[in-house]
């Protein structure tokens, strides 16, 4: 179990359009770029297996600090890996904390190197979120609409069966909705105000606000 003091000062970040990882929740990856397998080899490395995932922002808006990424991403751990046979990775990052960009950092390493501040999400260290006022035979019905809509398939079984946090994380991170929407849902403070954007985007799709969402 990590707390915040075991979280280092420096980490490797892995700008990724569209990927959101969140806290407690699972991200697989492919990696097959080198400067990314020298990345995953440093990882391996130390005790941690750190690497954090995070948006690139191209937006001059002073919200990055000159780094052309978003200033909020989240950690991972990376918690299985297996290589294949033409030296490809496939890995799985779990979820352990987002954190605030403070500044890039000067290095040798072919991947980019940030010094973050874990400050402000203590939270995601903690226990599940809960979400007292989530109403799920609403959002099941919005649900059903907006898969019919799109024309995909799931397992409606397991969603139903799905506590509250993985429910709302796991739609977030799969859901094809465009990259700034996947920052609003990570920014979300609360598992509340996750699921309150995630139900608008869903609606928003639903009204024809979006050309193709699809599942990644």
């Amino acid at each position: 179990m990590f707390n915040q003091a075991d979280l280092p000062d420096v980490i490797p970040v892995f700008p990724l359009p569209g990927a959101l990882l969140l806290p407690r929740s699972r991200l697989p990856l492919h990696l097959f770029e080198p400067r990314y397998l020298t990345m995953l080899e440093d990882a391996l490395k130390t005790p941690e297996r750190l690497i954090g995932m995070v948006q690139p922002n191209a937006a001059p808006d002073g919200r990055t600090g000159g780094t052309g990424l978003h200033s909020i991403g989240c950690v991972g751990r990376v918690t299985q890996f297996s290589e294949t046979e033409d030296g490809r990775y496939m890995i799985t990052l779990t979820g352990l904390s987002r954190y605030r960009i403070i500044e890039e950092t000067e290095g040798f390493t072919p991947y980019r190197r940030v010094r973050v501040s874990w400050e402000g999400f203590e939270r995601d260290l903690g226990p599940v979120d809960e979400d007292p006022g989530f109403d799920r035979d609403r959002f099941f019905k919005l649900l059903e609409r907006y898969f019919a809509a799109r024309e995909l398939q799931t397992d409606w079984e397991s969603l139903e069966g799905a506590d509250d946090e993985l429910l709302i994380n796991s739609l977030s991170m799969l859901l094809g909705f465009e990259p700034e929407d996947k920052q609003a849902l990570l920014e979300a403070p609360s598992l509340s105000t996750r699921r309150e954007t995630l139900v608008t985007l869903i609606e928003f799709a639903l009204r024809g606000g979006s050309d193709e969402e699809v599942m990644q």
